[in-house]
């Protein structure tokens, strides 16, 4: 998921230096949102790994 966020931000980059600024926004957000989803699942993914280290005790 995190190499999506980075080809979209890649995508803007590009979009925003061609002067394309409707999808540069798009694509700014679109990596935005895939970033702010990717840190959230990767919390989720570190309390589920602690809580099954503290069950197999």
């Amino acid at each position: 998921m995190l190499t999506w966020t980075l080809l979209f931000l890649v995508v803007a980059v590009v979009a925003a230096a061609l002067g394309f600024t409707g999808i540069a926004g798009a694509a700014a957000g679109i990596a935005k949102i895939l970033f702010f989803l990717f840190i959230v699942l990767f919390v989720i993914s570190l309390v589920a790994g602690t809580a099954r280290k503290r069950r197999m005790r």
